[in-house]
């Protein structure tokens, strides 16, 4: 073979095995449109979060562990910082947010999204995360939102924009279990009612359950 093919020879080699190893699906499988697990009322999950804000038209960011604890009336965020200190602990009820740091005293509120860009100086959108953590939604259009692979993007009735961007290893899962997030965007612009701000939460796996 000529020498002045060579090169051109390796940079079709090298394409194509960039092709496949750039590839979010094994073996160049379509994304599954197998949708998310049930929805459940009864969650624990742990996981980062990082958000971008605006404090005083400036550009602000901040990373926090979190614990999230739900039931079907009551919803428990413990914030930790990178090192593991508590940052804060939110309650919400449908009654009341509860949002208490350390070494102040708890603050109360009726809205959680208030409460928390008040005491934090970003909104925690806990009411649609009751939802988001676990692949749904209520879309612009009022229905419900199921997120899939195949279906990862929505924009919701208040106004966040979603996207699944990853899922958890089915390996880290029991064999045959349905999609479960594992790394979601969601972004707010500037409106009347509310400031910009995203946030990009990465959830771990959820331990497997042992075999009996």
């Amino acid at each position: 073979m000529p020498k002045h093919f060579l090169p051109l020879t390796v940079l079709c080699l090298a394409l194509s095995a960039c092709s496949t190893l750039t590839s979010p699906f094994s073996s160049g499988a379509a994304p599954s449109g197998e949708a998310v697990a049930p929805y459940r009322e009864q969650v624990e999950l742990t996981g980062r979060l990082n958000v971008v804000y605006q404090k005083d038209d400036k550009p602000e960011s901040a990373t926090v562990n979190f614990n999230w604890l739900q039931t079907a009336a009551r919803t428990d965020v413990t914030l930790y910082t990178p090192v593991g200190s508590t940052l804060a602990t939110i309650a919400v009820t449908p009654q009341q947010a509860v949002l208490t740091q350390s070494g102040k005293a708890p603050r109360s509120a009726p809205d959680v999204d208030t409460l928390s860009a008040q005491m934090l100086g970003w909104s925690l959108p806990v009411s649609g995360l009751r939802d988001w953590l676990q692949g749904y939604a209520v879309g612009a259009d009022g229905k419900r939102f199921v997120a899939s692979p195949a279906n990862d993007s929505v924009t919701t009735k208040d106004g966040w924009r979603l996207r699944y961007v990853s899922w958890q290893d089915a390996a880290e899962n029991t064999p045959g279990a349905l999609p479960q997030p594992r790394r979601i965007d969601a972004e707010r612009t500037t409106s009347a009612q509310a400031d910009a701000v995203s946030l990009r939460i990465v959830l771990d796996a959820a331990p497997s359950t042992p075999a009996p």
